[in-house]
């Protein structure tokens, strides 16, 4: 499907103004009328659409080119709205968002049969979360329905953290962009499945491994997160996604991605660094692109997206990064970057 203009409407003071207010209002409209909308999260943007109408999730997977069987997070604005959407949300569950919503924890749980069947790609499960966003809650309380939303951007592509990065992607995809600003996370919720007797670890992201298990002690680990042979657990988690055009590497030690440069570059090739504020005077490359500091990882996981973007921008042919500690935050990092080089590490 195509438009002939995607409306693009900032709303990042709605609750200044009264016009701000009024485009989210229209953009919950759209939603109600089956139609698709990008919004932004605490993570990254979203692209949303009525979870209970099969017709309108359809389009989400149109407008992104996303395979049909990686299935959708539903969001919602209140606890509520559970019971139209699971079957039972067992102890630990509630524990869970207790404690982590609003916020970027998704939680896995029975599926009702009134959720569209393109949302969870067949299985009896669906997989829900609470943005902690303030544009995101007034629109899923307008719009007063469930939302299913994975990110609001072409599918294997980084994924957006501003609405810039949609309008690159989908201007003329979907029916409206509503630009909350920049998001504070910058990578996708961590995703729990809580229909296990014990919880197992699908993807990791915001909320962090350490944290879960202070609130439900000790939770397993998809094994194909811990080991490439594996098959992963959550069919949507066997894709290679968040890569830029050109060719990206993932080198652990820095000599050795100095010489590999310098062999890229003699080739003629027009050469990226994807490193950190430490070291981004040890590079020679015709792209240098920081994403945040290495003693802060935060700092990392929010501007991640944004740099791998930059290299596109740039027309980067061959791109080296650094690669990250594998604990606490750095495990969501090096889990996107790992699938960004298509889980190649030299």
């Amino acid at each position: 499907m195509s438009y002939k203009q995607t409306e693009f409407w900032i709303v990042d003071k709605f609750w200044e103004y009264e016009k701000q207010r009024q485009f989210i209002k229209d953009a919950a409209l759209w939603i109600k009328k089956g139609e698709v909308v990008a919004f932004p999260t605490e993570t990254v943007y979203g692209l949303g659409a009525n979870a209970l109408e099969e017709a309108a999730v359809k389009k989400i997977f149109e407008a992104k080119g996303r395979p049909s069987d990686n299935p959708l997070i539903v969001h919602i604005a209140d606890t509520s709205q559970l019971s139209e959407l699971v079957e039972e949300v067992p102890q630990v569950a509630q524990q869970l968002i207790k404690h982590f919503w609003p916020g970027p924890l998704t939680i896995i749980l029975k599926k009702k049969q009134s959720v569209a069947e393109s949302v969870t790609a067949g299985l009896d499960t669906v997989a829900v979360r609470m943005p902690n966003h303030p544009v995101a809650l007034e629109l899923l309380r307008d719009a007063g329905v469930p939302v299913a939303a994975p990110s609001a951007n072409l599918s294997g592509k980084p994924s957006p953290t501003s609405g810039e990065h949609v309008y690159h992607d989908l201007q003329g995809r979907i029916a409206a962009i509503l630009d909350g600003g920049q998001t504070g996370v910058g990578l996708e919720s961590t995703v729990l499945d809580c229909t296990k007797d014990v919880p197992v670890l699908y993807r990791p992201g915001g909320a962090t491994i350490t944290e879960i298990e202070a609130i439900v002690g000790p939770i397993k680990v998809d094994p194909s997160l811990i080991s490439k042979e594996e098959i992963p657990m959550s069919p949507g988690m066997k894709y290679t996604h968040y890569s830029p055009n050109g060719s990206f590497v993932l080198v652990q030690d820095q000599k050795k991605l100095v010489r590999l440069l310098a062999e890229a570059k003699a080739s003629g090739k027009r050469t990226g660094v994807l490193t950190t504020e430490e070291n981004r005077d040890k590079y020679e490359a015709d792209v240098v692109v920081s994403c945040g500091k290495r003693d802060d990882l935060r700092s990392v996981a929010n501007h991640l997206y944004e740099s791998l973007r930059k290299f596109d921008l740039e027309e980067a042919e061959i791109i080296f990064s650094e690669t990250f500690p594998n604990e606490e935050l750095g495990i969501a990092i090096m889990n996107r970057l790992e699938k960004a080089a298509g889980g190649q590490i030299l």
